[in-house]
């Protein structure tokens, strides 16, 4: 039996691995992109920034997306819910996908989200993971 705080730590099924490895076709070439996270840092340590990097692999070139570090507050202020390091993956991942399905990825290696930015590729990434649950 798990206890309350195992209870609310658990994700959603079908969530932890959306965008952890995922394929994509972009808008203005029509080829399919491969996109894999490889690592996730606080900015704050490497560059000063205020923010979370996530970097994956987009057909092996890299590319940083830095989620703006004041989203963990204000979402937990919000919602009384942590973001953890997985659900970080996920709001880069969509964020990645959506600029590829665009036409917005330049070929730049790093991406900044602001706040709200970065709440709003939360909400979207949550959305989809209670599909995805409600589909298993």
């Amino acid at each position: 039996m798990l206890n309350g705080w195992q209870k609310r730590r658990r994700p959603p099924l079908g969530f932890i691995y959306m965008y952890q490895d995922f394929s994509t076709v972009e808008r203005w070439t029509g080829r399919a992109v491969r996109c894999v996270y490889q690592c996730i840092m606080v900015a704050i340590a490497t560059r000063h920034a205020d923010a979370v990097d996530v970097k994956f692999l987009v057909d092996g070139r890299p590319v940083w997306i830095a989620l703006a570090l004041p989203a963990w507050a204000e979402h937990k202020k919000q919602t009384g819910n942590v973001i953890t390091d997985p659900l970080a993956v996920e709001i880069a991942g969509h964020y990645l996908r959506s600029i590829l399905e665009d036409g917005e990825e330049s070929g730049r290696d790093l991406y900044t989200l602001s706040v709200a930015e970065t709440l709003d590729h939360l909400e979207a990434v949550l959305k989809e993971a209670e599909v995805l649950s409600s589909v298993n």
